[in-house]
This record gives C-alpha cells, structure tokens and sequence, in this order.
C-alpha cells in the first residue's frame, strides 16, 4: 500500500466518519420529531428514515472495503528479517554442537593419552 492509496484511505475513513455523525443528527432528528407536541411530520420521518438507512448501507460497504483492504496489505511481503534471524539461530545453534563436540574430542584425547 503506497502513500497515495494511504492517504485515500484516510480520505475514505473520514468521510465514513462524518457520515455516522449525520445518522448520529438524522436519529437525533426523529426523536425530536416523534417528541414533537403537536405529533410527528411523517414526510420529515420518512426522508430521515431514508437518508439513514441510504448512510448506513453506505458505511457498511465503505468500511468492509477497508477492512479488506487492510487485510490484504502485506507490507513485510518482500522482507527477508524472518529468513535472516532463522538463519543466525541456526549458526549459533551449530556452533554449540561444535563447541561440545570439541569438548567431547579432547575429552577423548585425554582419556587415550592416559592410558
């Protein structure tokens, strides 16, 4: 994921998150609406009731498309840090089966040099 797609991204989540602040207003509009002492303009609940659910959908399709997106960004794709730590723990581990080998030899040494 490059700078740019980053960035749009970003721009995307923004937006998203403007969005549920206007459900937020619309939601809080009907409820003032249904409050309303003289009762309820049903054309004003029903235009809210539209755009809401129109912004939710919307939300959902913008932040299923981010999620997977981030799910498919592999950004230590090409890295080798795995394959280089694996490779160094292998040498230090032959390193101590050589060092105990050599022990082992002179250990073995000894023991013919005194009989």
């Amino acid at each position: 994921m490059d700078s740019q797609s980053q960035n749009t991204s970003l721009q995307r989540l923004q937006n998203v998150e403007k969005e549920i602040v206007r459900v937020l207003e619309l939601a809080g509009g009907v409820m003032d609406e249904m409050a309303n002492p003289t009762g309820p303009r049903k054309e004003l609940i029903n235009n809210h009731c539209l755009e809401f659910m129109q912004l939710i959908k919307d939300i959902q399709v913008t932040l299923r498309d981010e999620i997977k997106s981030a799910c498919e960004y592999r950004p230590f794709e090409k890295c080798d840090y795995g394959s280089r730590i694996t490779n160094e723990i292998c040498c230090k581990k032959l390193d101590y089966v050589i060092s105990q080998l050599d022990g082992m030899k002179q250990t073995i040494d000894e023991y013919h040099s005194a009989v």
